[in-house]
Parts: C-alpha cells; sequence; structure tokens
C-alpha cells in the first residue's frame, strides 16, 4: 500500500510540473488547463496501469451494460481490417438455401462413383411429368424420363463438371482459382436446338474488404459488379450490364447486414426489380426465412415465409407463399453416402400437386 501511494505522489508531482509548463505556454486559459488535465491523465494512466489508475482516480473505462448486469469494454472499430464480403450475386444465399430448395417431381436416382481422390462419374435417372405451355389455365403435362451421365473433377485450385443427357445436350462448368485472390468461373451448355447454346465467363477477384467481378458472355453479354464492406456487419454493393443481343442495359444496388443471428438484404434493380429479405438464426439447427419480391413493370409482388430445421439425420426445408403455394423438402441420411428424399408441392391457386422421391447414393 505504502508503495502504491508513493507512486501515485509521484506521478501526480511530474503531472503538476507538466501543467504548470503549459499553463505558461498556452494563451486560452481554458484550452491550457483541459490540454495539461488529459496530458495528465495520460501519464497517471501509463504509470500506474490503465485499470488501476482508473480505479485510483475514479475514471470508468469506456463500457457497455448488457442484459444480466454484465459489462463488457466497447472496442474502437478498425475500418482497415474489415472482413471481405461474399460476391454481389451470392447476397441473398441464406434466404434461398430455406426459401429455393431443389423441388421436382416424379422419381429420381443419383448414384456416384469415385475411381480416385480427385476423379468421379456420376449417373442419374429421372422419371416424372413435364409441363407442356398452354393457353388455358390448367396446367399440361406428360410422361418422360431421361439418363445424364457426368464427369466430376475435384482439386484445390481446379474442378470440372461435366454433364451429358440422351438428347444431346452437354453441360459443363469449372472454376479455376488463377491465383490466391483471382477466380474464373465458366458454364456453358451445348444443344442441337439453334440458338439455344450458350457459354458465359465470370472473374472474380478478392480483395481485403472487397471483391469485384467481371462477366463476359454470348449474345455480347457484359456485366460488373463491385461490393464494399464498409463496417464489420454491413457491405454496399453495385452492379451493371449490358445484353448487346436485345440492346438492354441495367444498373443495380444492393445492401447487406450479417451479424451471428441474423442476414437482412435488399436489392434494387433499374429493371423493375426490388428484392428484400431476411433470415433468422433461432438456434444452431433452426432458421427462419422470409423474402419480399416485387416488379415494378408488371405490377406484381410475392412474400414468402420459410424454415429450415438441421436434425442429427435429416434436413427439412419448408414454405408458403402470398401466391397459396406451399413446398416441403427432405433429405434423411439413411447410411453413410445414402440419402433419401422427398419432393412435395401443392399449388392452390393452380389446383397444381406435385410429388416426388429420390435416393441418392454416393457422396
Amino acid at each position: 500500500m505504502k508503495v502504491f501511494l508513493k507512486e501515485i505522489c509521484l506521478s501526480i508531482s511530474v503531472v503538476e510540473d507538466v501543467i504548470f509548463s503549459f499553463r505558461g505556454r498556452e494563451t486560452a486559459a481554458g484550452r491550457g488547463e483541459g490540454l495539461c488535465l488529459t496530458l495528465g491523465t495520460h501519464l497517471l494512466f501509463t504509470a500506474l496501469g490503465r485499470k488501476k489508475m482508473a480505479s485510483a482516480v475514479g475514471v470508468a473505462l469506456p463500457t457497455a451494460t448488457i442484459k444480466g448486469g454484465e459489462t463488457k469494454v466497447v472496442e474502437r472499430t478498425n475500418y482497415l481490417d474489415l472482413p471481405c464480403p461474399i460476391p454481389y450475386e451470392e447476397i441473398h444465399r441464406e434466404a434461398l438455401m430455406s426459401l429455393k430448395p431443389e423441388l421436382f417431381e416424379g422419381m429420381r436416382f443419383d448414384f456416384t462413383k469415385g475411381l480416385n481422390q480427385k476423379f468421379s462419374l456420376s449417373h442419374s435417372i429421372f422419371m416424372g411429368p413435364m409441363e407442356v405451355p398452354s393457353q388455358s389455365t390448367e396446367t399440361i403435362k406428360i410422361p418422360t424420363a431421361h439418363y445424364e451421365f457426368g464427369a466430376n473433377f475435384l482439386d484445390p485450385k481446379l474442378m470440372l463438371f461435366g454433364r451429358i443427357m440422351m438428347d444431346g445436350r452437354l453441360t459443363a462448368r469449372m472454376k479455376c482459382d488463377l491465383t490466391d485472390n483471382l477466380t474464373l468461373k465458366a458454364n456453358a451448355q451445348l444443344t442441337n436446338e439453334p440458338h439455344m447454346s450458350h457459354g458465359m465467363a465470370n472473374f472474380d477477384y478478392k480483395g481485403k474488404d472487397y471483391r469485384t467481378q467481371f462477366q463476359l458472355g454470348n449474345g455480347a453479354l457484359f456485366g460488373a459488379s463491385y461490393i464494399q464492406s464498409v463496417t464489420p456487419h454491413l457491405s454496399l454493393g453495385s452492379e451493371v450490364f449490358w445484353a448487346g443481343q436485345h440492346r438492354k442495359s441495367g444498373i443495380g444496388f444492393a445492401a447487406r447486414y450479417n451479424t451471428d443471428k441474423m442476414v437482412a438484404t435488399g436489392q434494387v434493380a433499374s429493371t423493375g426489380m426490388v428484392a428484400l429479405s431476411y433470415v433468422q438464426k433461432v438456434s444452431e439447427k433452426v432458421s427462419l426465412a422470409t423474402d419480399f419480391m416485387y416488379n415494378y413493370m408488371s405490377r406484381d409482388a410475392t412474400a414468402s415465409f420459410g424454415y429450415d430445421y438441421i436434425l442429427r439425420q435429416c434436413r427439412l426445408r419448408g414454405k408458403i407463399d402470398s401466391n397459396g403455394c406451399t413446398a416441403a423438402f427432405l433429405e434423411e441420411r439413411l447410411n453413410m453416402g445414402l440419402n433419401f428424399i422427398l419432393s412435395a408441392e401443392i399449388d392452390h391457386m393452380k389446383k397444381d400437386y406435385k410429388f416426388g422421391f429420390g435416393l441418392t447414393v454416393g457422396e
């Protein structure tokens, strides 16, 4: 205790000397006292330790009170060390996972066989109805079936996926890490039908606290997007595109706010599209999601609410929207590498009912 009092007396004497020195140099007395007091307090904190001295002189550290009477120190935001945001095209991904599962009608069977650690083959069989466009309000369906063969190559810096169907359609996707920050994504589809083949390449550059993309596609399609983290939880972005074949252009803006418990996004485009989404993480296994879509040109508006429930052996997702459409999607893990799938969708307005089941073998 005596040593502590000696340190206080010594620090006070040093502060007094500094105060008298600065008082003689300052022309404005009030400003001089304020500067001296600030400098003196800083010297006290340095000499005795910030926590001990704050308790001694009765100066409290910046704190924020939370529920339960607990307190925590509020840290200043370092705007030079913000996190890197997700790509602009994926700002709604949490909501899409809950509200847009891969619904299907009929029966499907998927089998994947790994030949080695990087190369695998896949076989898919689908049997079910296919909707045919008609002028009547009722949906016309015809039975159909097809087989699909695929090949996959997975590497830490290169991923290749290829699919070919019985009707001759060929689809391919590629993802290649050119550098640690630059990634190339490409996809293409080739068909026998005229003017139906297309391809697109996407360059994704990941900065320290921003992300930018540039897209090239057939039909003179050009697009660019940029998204920037402005706070640890908020990111803002914009996009532009030009479709030379159709002589159309557009610009869009988006905002995303995310924490450990929720994700809120908003997007608007000059094409008349407005999209809002919100995801609340109730627990580690349960998430609730909602979205709102509005088209200013057609005056169409749709709102939906969904859930995502992850159990020990299965995952259940479902939604209901303002058009009277209800859907559910269940993925049940029966064994290692063996999954059972159930899909159901009911559209009360169109009187359209869909049910599907499937089996997935292999990882």
